[in-house]
C-alpha cells in the first residue's frame, strides 16, 4: 500500500481537473497569494481554535503555535508557487504535511470544515479586490488535492499499522473493509 506522492498528486490533478491554465494563473497571482497568506493563516487557526478538542492539540505551548502559523503561512504561499511546478517536490511536501497531521492527531474531522473556512475567506477577500472567479476555482482545486493528502495519509498509516500488527495480506484486508461497509 506504499503511495508513490507524484503519482498521488497526477492522479489528483486529473480528478481535481487542476491544468496548466490554473497553475500559471497561481504563479501569476503568487504575490497575492504573499499578501493574504498571514489573513488566512489567522482565520483557519481562529476556526481551529475555535474547538476543544483542537485548541488542546494547537496550543501544547507557545512555541507550537507560531511553528504552525509559520507552517500554514508556507504551505499557503506554495499553492501559488507549484514549488517546482507542482512536481515531486511538491507532492513529497504534501505528503509529509500529510503525515504530520496524522502524527499530531489533526484528523479528517477538522481539517475538512478548517479548509473550507479558508476557501471561504479567500473568497471573500478575492471579491474584495476585485480578482477573478478563475483565481478562486484554481486554487480551490490545488486546495482540495492539498485536501486529499491529508486525508489520504490517514488511509495509508491506518492500513500500513494494521497490516504490520496482524500479518495480514492487503488483499484479505481490502476484502473486511469491504465486507465491513457492506454490513454497516
Amino acid at each position: 500500500m506504499a503511495l508513490n506522492p507524484y503519482t498521488f498528486l497526477l492522479t489528483l490533478e486529473k480528478r481535481a481537473g487542476f491544468t496548466d491554465e490554473d497553475k500559471a494563473l497561481l504563479q501569476a497571482n503568487a504575490d497575492w497569494g504573499v499578501k493574504v497568506a498571514p489573513a488566512m493563516t489567522n482565520h483557519f487557526y481562529a476556526y481551529l481554535g475555535r474547538d476543544e478538542e483542537m485548541n488542546k492539540i494547537l496550543h501544547t505551548g507557545e512555541e507550537r503555535i507560531h511553528r504552525l502559523h509559520e507552517t500554514f503561512i508556507q504551505w499557503f504561499q506554495e499553492m501559488f508557487t507549484g514549488i517546482d511546478n507542482w512536481g515531486p517536490a511538491y507532492a513529497d511536501r504534501r505528503w509529509k504535511i500529510g503525515l504530520v497531521h496524522v502524527r499530531i492527531g489533526i484528523g479528517p474531522q477538522h481539517v475538512v470544515p478548517a479548509m473550507a473556512t479558508v476557501i471561504h475567506e479567500v473568497a471573500k477577500e478575492l471579491q474584495v479586490e476585485g480578482q477573478s472567479e478563475a483565481l478562486k476555482d484554481s486554487l480551490s482545486r490545488i486546495c482540495m488535492i492539498d485536501l486529499a493528502f491529508i486525508e489520504q495519509a490517514y488511509v495509508e498509516v491506518s492500513s500500513a499499522a494494521v497490516l504490520q500488527e496482524t500479518g495480514w495480506t492487503e488483499g484479505l484486508f481490502r476484502r473486511l473493509i469491504a465486507t465491513g461497509a457492506r454490513s454497516m
